[in-house]
């Protein structure tokens, strides 16, 4: 198991319809996330910042090839064509980056 965290900004006028589709996240969506090995995951939202930070647990063998099973999932892509709108890549992020990793420093079980 490894965990992966992430971060991205939420477009202050998207906020509300980001919290709305989360908490109505369609099924297709919450069973492609599980069939891609990825377990325990929270997006926690960071206020007046608007900062999103994802972090979840992958339990799978081959990142690169869930990760692009997920990307090639007809429904997935609508997800995100909904989601993606809402959100705004870190000044920091390297080309082609949208959710930027993060680096683990600490952690306690």
């Amino acid at each position: 198991m490894e965990r992966k965290a992430w971060m991205i900004k939420l477009k202050p006028e998207k906020i509300a319809e980001y919290k709305k589709l989360h908490a109505n996240a369609w099924p297709a969506i919450l069973k492609q996330i599980s069939d891609c090995n990825i377990r325990n995951y929270s997006i926690y939202l960071r206020e007046p910042e608007n900062i999103l930070f994802g972090i979840y647990e992958y339990h799978g063998t081959n990142f690169e090839a869930d990760m692009a099973r997920m990307g090639n999932d007809a429904e997935t892509r609508r997800w995100w064509a909904v989601t993606d709108p809402c959100q705004e890549p870190l000044q920091s992020a390297g080309p082609g980056e949208w959710w930027v990793p993060m680096e683990e420093v600490f952690h306690l079980d």
